[in-house]
């Protein structure tokens, strides 16, 4: 099954939910296709992480990374991502909260990929205004070196994406294309908001098969995906904080954690097409 229709089967928000904290929150969210690290380790369960890498990012940062799995940010980034975001940092944003998605090693969750068309899959908890770019690692990649934005093939983003105000069932669905690569790569994502100077950031393994069966390595463990019963009844969890958006904001995640969940549906109605 495709991570477009993994992402989907998982259930959605009702559009009334989302409405209600898309005119109030600031622009929150992360990728769940291909589900980011810090999604990934979301959905294994913050109290009880399955995989090794999940259970040291809770024993290096503790459960909280994970509940607040929408808010690796940068309040005043204003279009100045490089500049700011130092090398081994790209993963945390150079937050120290979130320093443990920096770690470098090849036991992330990554979902397999092919090169070619790919649909993205971004979970946005309040819709906002911005442009989403998403790069991908240059051939010759190490995963067990901390990442440098010159690991990134910054002139050639694998997609573009213009964000808007509404989000079908609480989704950004776009498409990009993936460039020919072999084993275990990285896509990073950069959301910089043109209504604010605040971006958000994201790293999700990837992996194109073949290297890891000619070294005599086990296969990635493939990502889970967040449900959106666990997103509802993790809510009250979070301290992620809407405050650029006036009082009215405080009760976006009581509104999130209240809100009905719509059946799954087999496929997407998502609009949208990225610029390059």
């Amino acid at each position: 099954m495709s991570w477009t229709r993994r992402v989907l089967a998982a259930g959605v928000l009702t559009a009334g939910a989302l409405a209600a904290t898309a005119g109030t929150a600031s622009a929150h969210g992360s990728l769940f296709g291909p589900t980011s690290r810090v999604a990934a380790c979301y959905a294994e369960g913050p109290e009880h992480p399955q995989s090794q890498v999940c259970k040291d990012l809770v024993a290096m940062s503790g459960t909280q990374p994970l509940y607040d799995w929408n808010e690796v940010n940068i309040a005043d980034a204003n279009g100045r991502s490089q500049q700011i975001i130092p090398d081994g940092k790209l993963c945390s944003a150079n937050r120290d909260k979130y320093k443990a998605l920096d770690m470098a090693r090849t036991d992330w969750p990554a979902t397999s990929v092919t090169a070619g068309s790919n649909a993205f899959n971004f979970r946005v908890t309040a819709p906002h205004q911005g442009v989403m770019t998403l790069y991908i690692t240059k051939s010759g990649y190490n995963p067990t070196q901390p990442l440098k934005w010159s690991d990134l093939d910054l002139a050639n983003p694998v997609a573009q994406y213009a964000t808007g105000r509404t989000a079908t069932n609480g989704y950004y669905t776009f498409n990009g294309t993936l460039p020919s690569r072999t084993g275990r790569q990285l896509v990073y994502l950069v959301w910089q908001r043109t209504d604010s100077p605040e971006a958000f950031y994201g790293c999700s393994d990837v992996d194109f098969g073949g290297s890891a069966a000619a070294a005599g390595l086990a296969a990635p463990i493939a990502p889970g995906t967040p449900t959106e019963q666990q997103l509802v009844a993790d809510a009250p969890k979070s301290t992620v904080s809407y405050h650029d958006h006036g009082a009215a904001a405080a009760g976006a995640t009581a509104e999130l954690a209240a809100a009905p969940v719509a059946p799954a549906r087999p496929g997407c109605t998502c609009t949208g097409v990225p610029g390059r």
